[in-house]
């Protein structure tokens, strides 16, 4: 018993940092995404919807909406591009893409939580999705913790 406890305090403080990379690329390829679009924002547009491109790391992605809520760009999921998805929910029903509109609109950055499903995994768990506004744009990317 002592091994299993021993075992899962261990699993439980390894998978900080895992966390921590996770939001620092969120961040960073947030704000470069921005900066980007600020400068070129049909450019910036392609290259978050390209797979193998500069806003993609690993498990983290950056993806853009318009101001209405309309996916525009996605480089994961390319079926989602033209859909508005404001009233789409997530797992406990919370709207949380008007909290993202909303909130790239009122101060020109948003961080939401919500629960959704990770592709990973398979199961529905919390995720952070830290946005900004450029180019009319709310640019974002999330993490699972």
């Amino acid at each position: 018993m002592k091994s299993l406890v021993l075992l899962s305090a261990m699993l439980a403080l390894s998978a900080g940092p895992a966390f921590a990379g996770e939001k620092d690329d969120a961040t960073r390829m947030v704000n470069e995404a921005a900066a980007a679009a600020a400068k070129d924002k049909n450019g910036t547009v392609a290259e978050i919807g390209n797979k193998g491109g500069r806003f993609v790391k690993g498990e983290v992605y950056v993806f853009a909406y318009d101001l209405g809520g309309t996916m525009v760009a996605h480089p994961i999921n390319p079926k989602l591009i033209g859909k508005n998805l404001l009233e789409v929910p997530d797992a406990d029903g919370k709207l949380f893409r008007k909290d993202i509109i909303s909130g790239v609109t009122a101060t020109g950055a948003a961080t939401v939580r919500y629960k959704y499903k990770n592709p990973k995994s398979g199961a529905v768990e919390e995720k952070v999705t830290h946005c900004k506004k450029a180019a009319d744009l709310a640019i974002c990317a999330g993490y699972y913790e």
